[in-house]
């Protein structure tokens, strides 16, 4: 939560604004977009009489809900809302509403008929929240402090973030653990020490990236925290198949894993592979043989050099004639040369590291100034040498 006035508040993990009237009365606006992994309606103003009464609520950060109006009001987008919890009651914010909502539904396989929607009780009020602001205030001091327990108490375990319930008698800990963590003397510590219900929820390394969010080293935000939702596996083969080079400091992400994004190419990749050519040898030519050094994939372009491990003199060669070549070589036969293929062409992307010295922004005055004045003593002494001579 952050602020750019002492009136206003904005927080981005619920996605709303918070602020006070010049009544003194509390605020909380929904912001569209602010949210984390929001969902687009794309069919606003469209009513099916089926789905009129189930509403998407959204609490913080990605934890969300479809839940069922059995209040009898009106509600809309936007609204605040106070609904059913195990104990109590939570409050949120409504994100989608209409036939958008049954989109929602069919992709996580829920199915109406059979599913036990929660009940939205009423719209929140004022003295709701009052509350529920004064649970979150509570947040961040509650998180510092249960991580400092669980190092007291020696738990192999890291906390983090906690979620306050609506009203304030019931906290969800996100924790993240390599093994099993035993919590009988942790809850009751956490209990006495907050006085609250206490609910440990564990998550994985890239969930917890997605809880916390932030920026990829592309500059944009974090893909488990946009839009993301399921996450699938991921393994070397996809930088494998991507010709990347396996660098573990490149190919991991903030949350220590493989990168999601390694697998949005790698089908395309996989089908261009496909008509690539395998090699395993060199191409036979009359003036010698060709070895394979680099292979773009996307383009299905093979570049071949007659000196093995050469990146001086590289011929371009599309996958096609490379399987053509092949077959010739299978039947005994030889192209005539490798060279009567185009010139090398200059690659396109051109690094300037090591084109230049690295002293190049040194200051040499000084030396030229040096070399000078040693040009000088050099020139008199010879002069002084001379004169002797001719006086001798």
């Amino acid at each position: 939560m952050y602020t750019d006035n002492e009136a206003k508040k904005y927080d981005c993990s619920r996605g709303c604004t918070v602020e006070r009237t010049d009544e003194g009365e509390l605020s909380c606006t929904y912001r569209q977009g602010c949210c984390k992994q929001e969902v687009y309606n794309w069919l606003p103003g469209v009513r099916q009489e089926q789905f009129k009464d189930y509403f998407e609520v959204r609490f913080k950060n990605t934890r969300k809900g479809i839940y069922v109006n059995a209040s009898g009001q009106s509600i809309k987008t936007g609204d605040l809302v106070i609904v059913e919890a195990v104990n109590g009651h939570d409050l949120g914010i409504v994100t989608l509403e209409g036939p958008i909502v049954a989109r929602q539904m069919a992709c996580k396989r829920i199915d109406p008929a059979t599913a036990g929607f929660k009940k939205i009780y009423r719209k929140a009020k004022q003295f709701d929240m009052e509350k529920w602001q004064e649970a979150i205030a509570r947040e961040h001091e509650t998180m510092i402090r249960s991580r400092q327990i669980a190092a007291e108490l020696g738990l192999e375990m890291k906390i983090g973030d906690v979620e306050f319930q609506g009203d304030g008698t019931k906290a969800i800990f996100y924790y993240i653990a390599d093994g099993r963590v035993d919590f009988r003397q942790l809850i009751k510590v956490f209990a006495e020490e907050f006085h609250i219900r206490i609910e440990m929820k564990q998550i994985g390394a890239r969930q917890e990236a997605g809880l916390i969010g932030g920026l990829g080293v592309c500059g944009r935000e974090l893909c488990c925290s946009n839009y993301i939702n399921n996450f699938q596996s991921i393994t070397t083969s996809a930088a494998r198949c991507q010709d990347l080079s396996l660098n573990p400091q490149k190919l991991a992400g903030q949350c220590g894993k493989l990168k999601c994004c390694l697998n949005y190419e790698t089908a395309s990749y996989m089908d261009a592979l496909t008509r690539i050519p395998k090699l395993t040898g060199p191409l036979e030519f009359m003036d010698g043989l060709a070895y394979l050094m680099k292979t773009d994939i996307l383009k299905e372009v093979m570049y071949f050099s007659y000196e093995q491990g050469s990146f001086a003199n590289l011929y371009p060669l599309a996958a096609s004639e490379v399987r053509e070549i092949i077959r010739m070589n299978r039947n005994g036969e030889k192209p005539e040369s490798l060279k009567s293929e185009p010139a090398p062409s200059v690659p396109e992307f051109i690094s300037a590291v090591g084109d230049d010295s690295i002293t190049r922004f040194d200051d040499n005055r000084k030396k030229r100034r040096g070399g000078q004045r040693q040009h000088n003593r050099n020139s008199n002494r010879q002069n002084r040498n001379n004169r002797g001579k001719k006086e001798a």
